[in-house]
């Protein structure tokens, strides 16, 4: 079977429907758009046939392009993989320019067969630029169906067509949602938003776009673009109002990707100069941009880690050879914020949870934070009232610790204590099943120091959830010393359930995540200690595409969270224990009142609405100024150094064993600098060398934090890097 076929329905119209074989989703390949190119030109060629409807076999359209391709073309292309790239891209053009013009005459845009897309459930990316080169698009009304182009979120834009086709349809300005924010818009916005033409139920689609492509003229399927006199909504570059919008958009563009992410201004860039030449010419405007970003690094960083490595790990890639361990049943211990964002997810995804707390009100209260979120939803009518009476029934609220018989999971969310922790394992372990797993939900405390407590230590693990759970994309997985495959299984499934994406991780104190990031802000805390300006401290890390500074994330999680994991460690490590200067700091915040950001104050000065207000001034007075400044390169080279050189020890120390997971763990666990693809990829983009020598002049003036690892100094004598050609895991470093 090919991935696209085609039957002539009775009243002559072709019907081109695509199914990947084997896949829930439809992505495009090389040699399925070739298939497709074959039956366009026989439908186009057959005088019997009226025009063609392209639709789905499946309950989603499109998920877009194979993003394997583009790696096999580079490599194919041997010394020139521009060109190579540049050829395929081209040809793409091509062929949707073949639906566009489906057959009419040159000259008098006559003799076309009218092309109409039927569409269901998702569309995106190449899906939905070859709606777009289609004459109408037609939309099944799906409140589940999303339509859009979010090629920006990964590192690329829109390169067949899209990006010239959908600004040529409404302009610069309004297509900046779709284009550079990367918006999935649900089928009512996407019609406002002329992503699309219409709405249709979903039994009426085939029918309505058969009905559309017999009663249409030659005019109906002529693209403005293809008409003489044709002029750019909202004006093009030359026009004044359109020099405006293009001198606004550059300014928004630099001021939200701070220059670090090059798809968006190569995006305008395209449309720019696309708006001033023929619509033909464009298109290879477009695909010489589309190139220049394929050839970028980052491009293909961003592509690694965020879409084939993250499929990879949701999908369990790492996941033992054991049986189907679905959760069906999920006792949650504390209906704290945590405990009540673990219920939600579960519950949301069809899982029955009890949710367990000391008071009833505090259980009651933990249940209403999903009644708040699904009450959002409904104002946005994306819940309906079904669906929220279907979510909260599957959450029992409770102080009965007997309503966990029958719990195949229990994820323990209580106050961070080992006793504590231990106490509450004991307990509930005298209550659930023998098979049941147990899972502890710790940002710090050692994984098999708390499995003492346990009568089964093999189906005791870590899940460490990050706040808030219901946003949050990734969840940390620690194995215990004796922790089993089949809780590691189980663990896994849960994760995949409610639709994150999982990394395991060995048990080691801080295990991956916080041992990357609790470096950040101290680095940023001591900066401040030794008189950098916290402003250029803050905007350093931005400039490098983090979503927060170091000190806006001390804030954030609080002054006094922070200081409590300083004596934490100190207590732990004893002599060994390195940060005294940035306790000292955190110490006399703590003193002074100043408990971040829900206290009011902290690093940063903030109003009566709680909005920042720049850096509180205190800070100069207690620690004056440098009359010299660091130059932004020293200032960034310590911010990600402190975070860089902790993944390659978590590596070479065994608790990351797949650099996959230390890539997309850091992106989505604490936005360490998407446009990198995370510190292994990162690293391998500057070279191995390159980041032994910042080091060794970061050591030399900083001191011993900056120390190379072992395995990033060999690899930099021998030219290694850690994503070796066809590996991906430690075996590669």
């Amino acid at each position: 079977m090919t991935d696209f076929t085609m039957q002539i329905a009775d009243e002559g119209v072709a019907i081109i429907t695509w199914d990947v074989v084997e896949k829930s989703m439809n992505v495009l390949t090389r040699e399925a758009f070739s298939v497709f190119e074959d039956l366009l030109d026989q439908a186009l060629g057959d005088d019997a046939v009226k025009g063609i409807v392209l639709t789905s076999g499946k309950a989603t359209f499109a998920g877009g392009m194979d993003l394997n391709v583009l790696g096999s073309i580079r490599d194919e292309s041997g010394d020139n993989p521009a060109q190579g790239l540049f050829d395929f891209t081209m040809n793409g053009h091509r062929i949707l320019r073949k639906i566009e013009r489906a057959g009419m005459d040159a000259k008098t845009n006559k003799g076309g067969k009218p092309i109409a897309c039927a569409i269901t459930g998702l569309c995106a990316g190449i899906g939905t630029e070859i709606a777009l080169a289609c004459h109408r698009r037609i939309m099944a009304d799906d409140p589940k169906g999303k339509i859009g182009l979010p090629e920006i979120l990964l590192g690329l834009f829109p390169g067949a067509g899209g990006t010239t086709r959908y600004s040529r349809m409404v302009g610069a300005m309004a297509a900046a949602p779709v284009l550079l924010e990367g918006r999935m818009l649900d089928p009512a916005k996407a019609k406002s938003a002329q992503l699309i033409d219409e709405v249709v139920p979903r039994d009426d689609l085939i029918a309505r776009a058969i009905e559309w492509v017999l009663g249409a003229s030659d005019a109906d399927i002529v693209k403005p673009w293809d008409l003489k006199g044709f002029k750019m909504p909202g004006g093009a570059p030359y026009h004044p109002a359109g020099f405006m919008t293009f001198v606004g958009a550059s300014a928004m563009i630099n001021g939200k990707t701070k220059g670090v992410y090059p798809a968006a201004q190569a995006l305008l860039s395209s449309i720019y100069e696309g708006a001033m030449v023929p619509f033909d010419t464009a298109l290879k405007i477009e695909a010489r941009w589309f190139t220049k970003i394929l050839m970028d690094p980052t491009s293909s960083a961003m592509i690694r880690s965020l879409f084939i490595n993250k499929e990879a790990l949701e999908k369990g890639a790492n996941r033992p050879q054991v049986e189907d361990q679905r959760v069906q049943k999920v006792g949650i211990l504390g209906a704290g914020m945590m405990g009540a964002g673990i219920a939600y997810v579960s519950a949301n995804a069809g899982i029955d949870v009890v949710l367990i707390d000391r008071e009833q009100d505090a259980a009651d209260r933990g249940k209403s934070y999903s009644e708040d979120i699904l009450d959002k939803g409904m104002k946005r009518k994306k819940v309906t009232e079904e669906k929220k009476a279907e979510v909260l029934g599957r959450i029992n609220a409770t102080t009965d610790l007997d309503a966990l018989k029958g719990c195949d999971l229990i994820v323990e969310a209580v106050f961070e204590d080992v006793g504590v922790k231990g106490d509450m394992t004991r307990k509930v372990e005298a209550i659930v099943g023998e098979d049941c797993i147990f899972a502890t939900n710790t940002s710090t405390l050692p994984i098999t120091e708390l499995a003492k407590a346990s009568v089964r230590a093999d189906q005791f693990i870590g899940i460490h959830f990050f706040s808030p759970v219901d946003k949050m994309l990734l969840v940390e997985i620690i194995r215990g010393a004796e922790t089993g495959d089949r809780a590691v299984a189980k663990a896994l499934d849960f994760v995949r359930q409610i639709k994150k994406t999982p990394i395991v991780v060995n048990d080691a104190r801080f295990f991956y995540a916080n041992r990357c990031i609790l470096p950040y802000g101290k680095e940023g805390i001591r900066m401040v200690s030794e008189g950098v300006e916290p402003a250029l401290v803050e905007n350093a890390a931005k400039l490098l595409g983090f979503p927060i500074g170091p000190l806006q994330l001390i804030d954030d999680t609080s002054i006094t969270l922070n200081a409590s994991i300083a004596r934490a460690s100190k207590a732990a490590m004893g002599d060994a224990y390195p940060d005294e200067v940035t306790d000292e700091v955190l110490f006399w915040l703590e003193d002074t009142g100043r408990l971040g950001r829900k206290s009011g104050g902290g690093f940063y000065a903030y109003d009566e609405n709680g909005r920042r207000d720049g850096t509180w001034d205190g800070l100069h007075d207690k620690y004056p100024l440098l009359e010299t400044q660091p130059d932004l390169t020293e200032v960034q080279h310590r911010l990600m150094m402190v975070q860089v050189l902790e993944a390659v020890h978590a590596l070479e120390e065994g608790v990351l064993t797949d650099i996959r997971e230390g890539d997309v763990g850091a992106i989505l666990g604490w936005g360490f600098a998407p446009w990198s693809g995370g510190p292994f990829s990162w690293l391998d983009m500057i070279g191995a060398a390159r980041a032994v020598e910042i080091c060794d002049a970061l050591k030399a003036e900083h001191g011993d934090r900056f120390e190379v690892p072992q395995l990033l100094r060999d690899k930099a004598e021998t030219g290694g890097t850690f994503y070796a050609r066809g590996k991906s895991t430690a075996q590669a470093a």
